[in-house]
């Protein structure tokens, strides 16, 4: 296979840094069509954890997630049961009513970013690697993966590629690029760590926003490997 390009961005080519929400549209299409499941929820949660807040290619999706009816959006919201996704939105969206734009940013900021230690860092080898580092043993299996199937990797290579929200943009890439190979890279990769990081997420934090975005994405990838009937072999947790 000819090694497929990444952009700049950290989204992979043909991957757009977040679908148009719609209304419930974009949901509605990808739950009557499991193919595009993977596509809609990467895209549209990959960047909400891949960039900060104040960046525009996060708040143009927060503003939509704003903006739904909560209860259609819940209704065609793939992969989670209506009301799981109905409590998990409007958490969403009372946190972006009631919390400032600093108090987002800053929150972001202490969880995933720093300069003090990270409430919960975004990258997998923080929790599977047993020195709690970034580019370690599971971030370098996850470049031979992409490696030998000829994916690029992200970027100009400075963020590992286990971080959160690439790794949920690399999910929708391969979603409409590379289906075959989904099963095998949310088994073996993302489904892995993802829902213990999530899980922390949600343990360290306070806002209704982020909270509430951890765990509509644990709920959505729960439900995905759910649906795909995956069986998953969890590594052990240093943190």
């Amino acid at each position: 296979m000819a090694e497929e390009t990444i952009s700049e961005q950290g989204a992979p080519a043909g991957v757009s840094a977040g679908v148009g929400l719609d209304g419930a549209g974009a949901a509605t299409e990808a739950s009557s069509d499991g193919a595009r499941a993977a596509a809609f929820l990467g895209e549209t949660l990959g960047p909400l954890f891949l960039y900060e807040p104040v960046d525009g290619r996060a708040r143009a999706l927060m503003a939509e997630l704003a903006s739904l009816d909560v209860a259609e959006a819940a209704a065609a919201w793939p992969c989670v049961d209506a009301p799981v996704a109905a409590e998990a939105l409007e958490r969403i969206q009372r946190g972006l009513r009631d919390e400032s734009a600093d108090d987002v940013l800053w929150e972001y900021r202490r969880l995933f970013v720093g300069p003090a230690r990270k409430a919960a860092p975004p990258w997998g080898s923080v929790y599977t690697d047993r020195e709690c580092v970034i580019f370690g043993e599971s971030t370098l299996a996850l470049r031979q993966w992409m490696r030998e199937r000829g994916i690029a990797r992200p970027g100009d290579g400075s963020e590992p590629e286990d971080h959160i929200g690439l790794m949920l943009l690399l999910m929708a890439w391969i979603d409409c690029h590379a289906p075959e190979l989904l099963d095998e890279y949310l088994a073996e990769h993302l489904l892995t760590w993802a829902p213990h990081f999530l899980e922390e997420v949600e343990e360290a934090t306070e806002s209704g926003y982020l909270g509430g975005l951890a765990f509509l994405t644990r709920q959505s990838l729960a439900g995905m490997q759910r649906e795909r009937g995956l069986s998953v072999e969890l590594p052990r947790f240093y943190r």
